[in-house]
Parts: structure tokens; C-alpha cells; sequence
């Protein structure tokens, strides 16, 4: 029997002010994430910044990666595209997906942390239009176009990666738009300022996208993103999310509030599991992608966070490792 969708996790690389140790911590994540059978790690694009992610440059590291893994597929979660040259992001993610036989995950997005347009100067009210041209140039690169009059073309050649190519999308015209392009479709962990759960607000984006797709001989492409913390039981979790967060909760919020407004799961692996399995848009998801941010605990707490993942609320959604029984 197929799993019922690919197993993947999401690293915003924080928890330390210290950028070597977040990527060594970070390498001995997707290392052992590769060997528990996940199928895709992916990494989260921020720039300038320490609490909320130090990684601003995404390939370097899933290079590093793809030295040391063997099965797990790369992914970006996401580039933020108005900032990027389309043709030089087309050549970095060309190298990535070659050096690692072809398991890179592509995904792209318009960006919203307004800091960030005013650092590299890009004015934020042209974010969705840059993401409409970058998106169109990418796809160009990245399918072998000839990229001028003399018929250059993107080297090292990647012709499945448009296959591979996601966009984020919060709205119904953004999962429309991504469909209409052919590619995935990322939905993020929470629906920020929208007063309905999570699940009830993406319900609707993820059917328009699936509506949207149309005749194309892929088939469509939902990553499902969502915040987990697991422990013995759902006050011991509250208990260790409250000390791993001290100083970030509001002082007229409770943990469980906290937690509710960051649409955060936690309890022991079969609360966890039973709580994915309530989640209304996992029937359209043919990837769920875990991430214990913005918590973040140790790196001995992820670890044994990822085996339990892997190893009991996974299979009790139906998914096994690849290639094992």
C-alpha cells in the first residue's frame, strides 16, 4: 500500500545566536531525519535576523546536506523571490539538485516581513508582481529556455525540476495562480489573523488549488505545514513549552493560548496524531511537513522528537518509511 503522503520536517534554523552551531546542530538534524526513513527536510528562508532564523542563504547549506545524506529530499520553505535574481537562483538551485542526484525541492514565495523589503530596498507593495515575473523567468531557466539571442541556457541543465518547483500561497487567488503554473502548493503552519482555525481558513485555498489544476499529466502537489511539540502527555508538553518560550508568552496569555494562536499541537504522540488526523485539510495533503518552531528546544529534544515522529504518529496516520515494510 502507498503512503498517504510524504513525511518531511521544517527547520527555521533558531534556538541559538550562534550560526555555527545552529547549522552543525541543523546538519545532525536532516542527518538523522535521513536514516528514520523521513522523506524531505526543508529549510526556512530569514535574513538579518537571530531569534526568528539564521539561515539567509539556503543552497550553501542544503549542499552540505546532500554530502551527508543519502535518501532525504532538499527542500526550500521558502526563497523569497523579489529579492532573488531569478537566473542566479535558477543556477544555485541547479547545483543543489545536481550534486544531490536530483532531490531537490524547490519551493518560492512573495515574502511579507516588511524589515526585510526595507533592508534590500525593494519596495513591499511590488512583491507579488516581482513574484509573478521572477516566477515566469525561473520556470523559463530552470525548463531549458534559451535565455538570449545567441541561446545560452542554464548549466548545469535540470529539466525535472519545474516538476519540483512549489509556491506559497495564502489566499484563494495565490493557490489558483500556483496551480495554473503547475506548481505545489505550501501552506503554512497557522492562518495568522484569521479568527476561524487554521484548517477551517486553509480548507477552502487547498480545494481551489486541487480545482484549479486542471488536465496536467502530474498530479497536484499540497505541502501541509504544522507545529507539533510531543511529550508524556498534553500538561507535561504544556510544562516544557512554557520553559523553552520563557519570555515570549504575553503576561495576560496562558501556554495553552499561546499555543492555540500559534496553531500548535502537543501531547503525547497519540494525542499528536489523533490531532493531525482531525486536521481538515490532511486529505489533501501529499506532504506533511512537521516543525517544532517557534519552540524550539534542544537539540537532544528534537532528536527524540523526530524518532517518535517517525516511529509512532506517523505510522498512525498510515505512513511507513520508504522501502521498509
Amino acid at each position: 500500500m502507498s503512503n498517504p503522503f510524504r513525511l518531511g520536517f521544517l527547520s527555521h534554523l533558531r534556538g541559538s545566536a550562534d550560526a555555527r552551531r545552529a547549522y552543525q546542530d541543523n546538519l545532525a538534524i536532516f542527518d538523522a531525519a535521513d536514516q528514520l526513513g523521513f522523506d524531505v527536510g526543508w529549510v526556512a528562508q530569514h535574513h538579518f535576523k537571530d531569534k526568528e532564523g539564521l539561515l539567509p542563504s539556503p543552497f550553501p547549506f542544503l549542499a552540505a546536506v546532500a554530502e551527508r545524506t543519502r535518501q532525504l529530499r532538499l527542500g526550500t520553505s521558502i526563497v523569497v523571490l523579489p529579492f532573488e535574481h531569478p537566473l542566479r537562483l535558477a543556477e544555485d538551485a541547479a547545483v543543489v539538485d545536481t550534486l544531490s542526484h536530483g532531490r531537490l525541492e524547490l519551493g518560492v514565495g512573495s515574502g511579507s516581513d516588511a524589515d526585510e523589503f526595507a533592508a534590500f530596498g525593494v519596495d513591499i507593495a511590488t512583491r507579488h508582481q516581482r513574484t509573478t515575473a521572477g516566477l515566469v523567468a525561473l520556470k523559463q531557466a530552470l525548463a531549458g529556455q534559451a535565455l538570449a539571442e545567441d541561446g545560452q541556457r542554464l548549466r548545469p541543465a535540470v529539466p525535472t525540476l519545474t516538476d519540483r518547483l512549489w509556491l506559497s500561497g495564502l489566499s484563494l487567488r495565490g493557490a489558483q495562480y500556483a496551480a495554473q503554473n503547475g506548481a505545489g502548493l505550501l501552506l503554512s503552519r497557522s492562518a495568522g489573523g484569521r479568527a476561524e482555525p487554521t484548517d477551517r481558513a486553509q480548507e477552502p485555498v487547498a480545494a481551489a488549488f486541487r480545482a484549479a489544476w486542471g488536465e496536467r499529466p502530474t498530479a497536484p502537489r499540497i505541502g501541509l505545514s504544522r507545529g507539533i511539540y510531543l511529550s508524556s502527555g498534553r500538561v507535561a508538553a504544556l510544562r516544557e513549552i512554557e520553559k523553552y518560550v520563557q519570555g515570549r508568552i504575553p503576561p495576560d496569555t496562558s501556554t495553552a493560548r499561546f499555543c492555540e494562536r500559534l496553531h500548535l499541537t502537543y501531547g503525547a504522540p497519540n494525542e499528536v496524531a489523533d490531532r493531525l488526523q482531525a486536521d481538515r485539510v490532511l486529505p489533501y495533503a501529499t506532504d506533511l511537513i512537521l516543525q517544532f518552531d517557534p519552540i524550539h528546544p534542544p537539540l537532544e529534544r528534537i532528536l527524540a522528537m523526530l524518532e517518535q515522529v517517525a516511529t509512532q504518529v506517523a505510522p498512525a496516520l498510515g505512513w511507513r518509511p520508504s522501502g521498509r515494510p
